[in-house]
Order: C-alpha cells, then structure tokens, then sequence
C-alpha cells in the first residue's frame, strides 16, 4: 500500500480516491463516497465500542476483586488469564480474520466480549471469573484486529491518513465508560445493572456499526497461515509498539502513585495525573490524521519518542506537581500516534496481509503492556518509583532512534 496522501480540499472519501490496498483476491474496487464514508464511521463507533467495554472492565476491578473475595495476587492471576486468552487468540487472529473477514469477526466477537463484560459478577466462583477474563481477553483481542484490520483497509482507499481518528475514538469510549462508571452508582444503579446496561447498549452499538462496515475478505493463501515470529522490518515494528504500550501502560498504573508518593500530593490532584495523560492523549489522537497528513511516519515517530521523553524527565525532574501534570500531558500527547502510525505501518508492509501484520505487532505489542507496569513495580520496589519511572524516558528515546530502521522503507520522504 504506497503511503497515505493529504487530503484535498474537498470531500475526504470523493470519487476520485484511489484504491491503494484490498484484503479481497484482485484489484481493489473503490465504493460509492457515500458508502465509504459510512464505513468510516461505522468503525469510529467499533473504537468507541471496545474503549468503553475496557473502561466497564476497568472501573469495576475493585467491584470484582470484593465480589470474589481475592486478595492483590489473586487479582492479578485473573488479568494475567486475560493477557493469555489474548496471546491464544492472536496466534490465529490473522486466519480468522482472513477468512471470516473483520467484519464477520468483529459481529461474533462483539457478542462474545459483551457477554464477557456482562457475565463478570454472575459467579460466587474463582474459577467461572478467570474463564470469564480468558473470554475476555480472546474476543477483546480478535476484535481490536478485526477493526484495525478493516481501519487500514479504509484509510488506504479513502487516500489519506484516518487510522488516528479512528483510535481517538477508542480514547473517547474509555472516557465515557469510566465516566458512567463513575456517576451511575450516584444514581442508585448497582454494578450488575451496570454491566449489563453497558453490555446490552455496546452489542446494539456494535451490531449496527457492522451493517455498514465493508464486506472485505482476504486472498485463501492469507487466511491458511498462524501467527508466527515476526522478522525483519515487522519484528522491529512490533518492538517498538511494545515499547509504547509498555510507556501507556505504566502511565495508566504508576502516575497517580507517583503524585502521591514522590510529589506527596492530595488524592483530588493526584488523580489528575491520570486525566491528564488520557485527555492530551485523546486529543493527540484527533487530531493525529491531520499531523500525519503533514508529517512522515519517520519524523512523526521521532518526534513522538522525543515529546514523550522530554515530558517523563520533566516530571521525574522538577518536584513540583504541577510540573509532573504537564509532564504527563506531554508524555500523553507523545504516544498518542504512536500506535496509529505503526499498525498502519504493519498493514502496509509488502508481502504480508494487513491482518496478519496487525495480529503480530498486537502479540508483541500486548507482551510489553503486561510486561511493562510489573517491570516498573520491581525496580520501584527496590530502588524507587522514580527510578522506574526512568525507564519511560528511555524506552521513549529508543523509539526515537529507531523509527528511521523501522519505517523508513515506508516513508513518504
């Protein structure tokens, strides 16, 4: 797929975009303007969908852990089954998608993954819960490549950049699920109402978004291959996206500790720590297709890996809290593209199917997000979170560094 050009001053989705890829055996066939551009949003609601499903997750660990009774180590055994339904489903996420197409997947594992969401609380027993995580982490998994899949499919053939957007969205899903999370039980609704509601409203969501999604398939030689290691430019690709989900991970799990602890902060200014890296990084991101338009994927890589650095050393740096804010804002701001450009990266390499390219940058990639936060806890406990908090700062520079060998073949430069 040659790269993503500016868009012109007319409609994004024209008549005159040209196709640039197809997951279908032959030519590419460009539809309607009228019929893209509803697949285009139709997907934004897809993104919407699985941030918010993470965000239901997300608010209720501590429902879940009182609910079953578990202690720290018995909590993190049932995301750990999570993060191992997700790396069984990946191995075989390119063949499935390859030959049911995103579309078909993402209808089957929207239904699972909400059932998933649904089914956390209706179990007194430990093991219906870590069944329930391993659900969740399969479906979530498949899903996430099914419609990054049909993403980069959309952005080749509309001609410009629009994998950012579509990730803002999943940004703006997680805002939303945690806000209701938040201000539902206020209203006298209980966490199973909850999760049911949520569950019931994301799978009408998804199921009408999937009416208006392409119907894409790929060749049968794409769909007959597993996962395997990836090599080359694809290895590199998924290392680097290991590293930045590493980076977001520790920012989810440390940043408010990190105010608390080493800034002594009060609790209301120490939860801005974690507002403030997911709303720069949710505005990074919509505003991320317009910068890629401008920007080469090389130097938008350096610069992010740069910026999210420079952001991480200055809260680590200056011990004032209002300092470790705007250096968290500045971290987010630096990853928010950083996804965005190497899935689209990975779809677009030559001889490797867009889901197969997607599926193993996610393995590798969802291997440094487990990774990541226990690695930063190791180090805080015997040194300090400071320290490990460092490694931020140098897993952003090696991002810098190496964007130009992991990208560069692809660079619009």
């Amino acid at each position: 797929m040659p790269p993503a050009q500016p868009a012109s001053s007319g409609d994004a989705f024209g008549d005159d975009a040209q196709p640039t890829s197809s997951l279908e055996p032959g030519p590419a066939k460009v539809p309607p303007s009228s019929r893209l551009s509803a697949a285009a949003w139709a997907l934004r609601a897809q993104f919407f969908v699985s941030g918010a499903l993470f965000a239901t997750w997300g608010v209720h660990v501590p429902t879940v852990k009182a609910h079953y009774g578990l202690g720290e180590q018995s909590l993190a055994l049932a995301m750990l089954a999570s993060g191992v339904g997700a790396i069984i489903a990946l191995a075989q996420a390119g063949r499935v998608v390859g030959r049911f197409g995103p579309r078909g997947v993402a209808a089957a594992m929207s239904l699972l993954l909400c059932a998933a969401v649904a089914g956390l609380l209706l179990t007194q027993a430990y093991a219906g819960l870590l069944i329930t995580m391993v659900l969740f982490g399969c479906t979530a998994s498949l899903f996430d490549v099914a419609i990054n899949a049909e993403a980069s499919e959309i952005e080749g053939r509309a001609g410009r950049p629009l994998m950012s957007g579509f990730h803002a969205m999943f940004s703006l899903g997680g805002m939303v699920g945690a806000g209701a999370g938040s201000l539902l039980p206020g209203w006298g609704i209980g966490a199973q109402t909850h999760l049911l509601l949520a569950s019931l409203g994301a799978l009408l969501m998804a199921w009408a978004a999937c009416l208006a999604m392409l119907p894409l398939t790929q060749s049968p030689d794409d769909a007959k291959h597993p996962l395997s290691l990836p090599r080359g430019p694809l290895a590199l690709i998924g290392l680097l996206a290991a590293l930045g989900l590493m980076t977001e991970g520790a920012m989810y799990d440390w940043s408010v500790l990190f105010l608390r602890q080493e800034r002594q902060s009060d609790s209301s200014v120490a939860a801005l720590g974690y507002a403030s890296f997911s709303l720069a990084m949710a505005m990074g991101r919509f505003g991320g297709d317009w910068v890629r338009a401008r920007l080469a994927p090389v130097r938008l890589l350096v610069i992010s890996g740069v910026l999210a650095a420079v952001g991480m050393a200055t809260s680590l740096a200056v011990p004032v809290a209002a300092a470790g804010l705007v250096g968290f804002a500045l971290v987010g701001l630096g990853l928010s593209n950083v996804v965005p450009v190497l899935f689209s990266a990975a779809s677009r390499l030559p001889g490797i199917a867009p889901a197969h390219g997607i599926a193993a940058v996610s393995a590798v990639g969802y291997l440094g997000m487990m990774a990541g936060p226990p690695l930063i806890g190791l180090i805080a406990e015997h040194r300090s979170l400071t320290m490990g908090l460092g490694c931020v700062v140098l897993m952003s520079v090696f991002m810098a560094l190496a964007a130009p060998r992991a990208l560069g073949t692809l660079d619009k430069a």
